[in-house]
């Protein structure tokens, strides 16, 4: 049963190990002895285990992700959903198994592992009132904008890094896909709605909420999740 609010998640885990310089999927690849994508569902779990959670994964990685859960004891109830060509299909695969009412949707990383029940929660929350909730964080570093001609200085006071989720009312997404002709060069769901005249709110993110799509990356998420208290 979808809560009061009629919360949802989709997942989307469809990305290879190119950068992470394996053979196996990074969703699949063991963080502190269980899959990737295993922490990400927790996470939810955590924030609500009644949350409805939508996985979309390759159609020939689901039996992969089944053994996996079997294995290593998986039991956040969750759904599987075949994605597209590219993660904007993907995740309008998985959107379009979500109840059409007055629905909130967070759309997630699979290899965000490290989102807390907070900014879930918040997330939400800002979605409701607002339409839309775009976990986001300050760069540190100095911001350099390249040309033909070299480069230059950007004020990065002017800049966020955007991270996941990304929650909306379903209503703006599924405006989105019945107006666009295409989505499949869209890099998030928050520019997809944006193109189609929706404000785009962000709300405060996690450094610790990292991507992981490298090597490096993996050996910083072991240590954020070994960190006591943290979750």
């Amino acid at each position: 049963m979808l809560l009061a609010t009629e919360q949802a998640a989709v997942i989307v885990a469809g990305g290879q190990g190119s950068r992470m310089q394996s053979d196996i999927p990074k969703q699949f690849l063991l963080l502190a002895g269980k899959p990737l994508l295993h922490h990400t569902l927790e996470a939810f779990y955590r924030y609500s285990a009644s949350l409805p959670i939508w996985v979309v994964l390759p159609e020939d990685e689901h039996a992969r992700w089944a053994n996996l859960c079997r294995k290593h004891h998986c039991t956040v109830p969750h759904q599987v959903v075949s994605g597209g060509a590219c993660r904007p299909q993907s995740v309008k695969s998985g959107v379009s198994r979500l109840h059409p009412e007055n629905s909130l949707v967070a759309i997630h990383d699979g290899v965000r592992p490290l989102v807390t029940s907070h900014i879930i929660k918040e997330s939400f929350a800002v979605a409701e009132r607002e339409g839309s909730a775009i976990a986001s964080v300050p760069l540190k570093d100095s911001l350099r904008k390249m040309s033909g001609k070299g480069s230059v200085a950007q004020n990065r006071a002017d800049f966020r890094l955007m991270q996941t989720p990304q929650t909306f009312r379903l209503a703006w997404l599924l405006e989105a896909y019945q107006k666009l002709d295409s989505i499949d060069d869209f890099s998030d769901e928050a520019s997809m709605v944006e193109a189609v005249g929706r404000q785009v709110t962000l709300f405060s993110g996690d450094y610790r909420n990292i991507k992981v799509t490298t090597p490096e990356d993996m050996l910083v998420a072991e240590a954020l999740l070994m960190q006591k208290g943290f979750k």
